[in-house]
This record gives structure tokens, sequence and C-alpha cells, in this order.
């Protein structure tokens, strides 16, 4: 599938962005590179909702390599619901302080755990409305919890994948919350999830904040770089 660029005056002439072929050499890009912390621990077992919608929690602001362990260290003590609400959010603050916001972040995780066990039977229900009025649950963690845990296809837009679409021309947005929107409008949805699992690493290693590593990006050739001013 080739999807059109807008504003062509801003986007210098590059060869057709074929969305397609773009996810081909993204797949083959990003195999060596760490996985984005939210598939990594789905792969490792930490795959139900609830999991995942924590695992989201404690990533907000914070690195890859801090999320990753630090979900770990909380999950051997507690996995469920049942067993979450049972910690003091004191306790859960010592399991996760190596992340950002661990504070606010631990009365969260708490109260979610209480709302799963109280309305739902100690087990989140792969409802939209429902991950999305959790506290603390904004678009991106109850697209990605809802892809990954819940069978479902959403578009979860991290910095990431705000940065490199907008960069590819397939959004002119100025939120992550704004590109979703256009996003949902041209990416085919056999992408849906997998843009997020590839775009993470991608923005992380490749196509980088400042001064991406254009030099080495397999999308060269086909990449309008809109808004790009200086690159490797």
């Amino acid at each position: 599938m080739v999807v059109q660029q807008r504003a062509a005056a801003e986007i210098p002439p590059t060869r057709s962005f074929d969305v397609d072929l773009v996810f081909e050499r993204l797949r083959e890009a990003v195999r060596p590179l760490p996985k984005a912390a939210m598939f990594q621990l789905a792969e490792e077992g930490f795959d139900s909702l609830f999991e995942q919608v924590v695992a989201c929690i404690i990533s907000i602001r914070t690195y890859e390599e801090t999320t990753l362990p630090t979900a770990r260290r909380l999950f051997a003590v507690a996995r469920t619901p049942e067993q979450m609400a049972r910690l003091d959010p004191d306790e859960i603050d010592r399991l996760i302080c190596t992340c950002t916001f661990h504070e606010p972040k631990s009365r969260q995780i708490h109260a979610i755990a209480v709302e799963a066990v109280a309305k739902h039977g100690g087990r989140l229900p792969p409802d939209r409305d429902v991950i999305m009025g959790l506290r603390g649950v904004g678009p991106k963690c109850a697209a990605l919890a809802l892809s990954i845990a819940g069978g479902q296809e959403w578009i979860g837009v991290d910095i990431h994948v705000h940065r490199v679409t907008n960069r590819w021309g397939l959004a002119q947005a100025k939120t992550p919350e704004d590109t979703m929107v256009a996003l949902e409008k041209v990416l085919p949805r056999q992408y849906w999830v997998e843009i997020n699992r590839l775009l993470v690493p991608f923005g992380k290693h490749v196509c980088t904040g400042t001064a991406p590593r254009c030099s080495v990006c397999p999308l060269n050739d086909m990449c309008p770089k809109v808004g790009v001013t200086a690159h490797r």
C-alpha cells in the first residue's frame, strides 16, 4: 500500500512511501535491538491485562532499561489484582522506587488493583472504557495493554511513534494523542499493534530525537524527513 503524502510543498521528493515495504524493512532493522518493554514482558509471561496496565504505568517517563527490571521486581511479589491489593502502597513504592514518579504510581497501581477486585471480580475486562477509566491510565497505556493482552487492535502512540510517523509525513500532529487519531485514518489495521513494537526500538536507536541516524536508516530512500534539520 502506498500512502499519498500531504503538504507536498513541505516534503522533499523521495521514493513513494510504501507502508508494506516500510514495515518489512523495519522488522529486519529492529531484530538485533532490545525489544519494547511491554512486548518483552509479555514474551516473558507477564501478559495479563492487569500486568500490562501496571507495566505501562511504570514505563511512563521512565527509560525502557529501568522499566523492565522494575516491573519484574514488582511482579515477583504480586502479579494479580488480589495479590497487589493486599500490598500496602508504601510496599509497592519500595518495589518500584527505581522508576520515575514512583510514589504516585504506587498509589495508582494499588487503586487499580483494589478496583479490579471490587468491581470486576479480580480480573480487568478488555473494555476500553473501563481501562481508560482506571486511575492514571491514558490513551497510550490503554491501547498498548488492550493490544498486547486483550487481543484487540489499537495504535499505542508514545513519543517514538509520534516523532517517527510525523517525520514520515503520515501525521502532522503536535501531540501523541493527535498522532493516534491521524494514524487511525491512514495506517492499515494489520500494522496497528506492530507499529509500537517496531518504532520504540527504532526510535531509540535509529530515528532518534536529535540528529537521527539517517545514513544507516533502512528507510532513508523513502523517508521525507519532515522537520529534520540535522542528521547523521
